[in-house]
């Protein structure tokens, strides 16, 4: 595969959003991890809802990444200010 193309497919795979709040590299590094999140819970959601997963596989997968993002955050040190 060409690179443009694997730049293209990536970009189609792994969309990305801008960022629009507060410029901090903390807020930059869990805006990623959220994006990342999101990603996750959707590819999550299509496996249980096309059958490849059952119902409890899913809540425990998205608890999982639910977990790792609140240790982020957490890390981080961001609050809800």
């Amino acid at each position: 595969m060409t690179e443009p193309n694997r730049i293209i497919k990536d970009n189609f795979m792994y969309p990305r959003s801008r960022y629009y709040s507060q410029v901090k590299p903390q807020n930059l590094v869990f805006n990623a991890n959220l994006q990342e999140f999101s990603q996750k819970v959707a590819y999550i959601s299509c496996l249980e809802t096309n059958g490849k997963l059952s119902p409890e596989e899913a809540y425990q997968d998205i608890e999982k990444v639910w977990e790792q993002l609140k240790k982020s955050k957490k890390e981080l040190g961001i609050t809800n200010n």
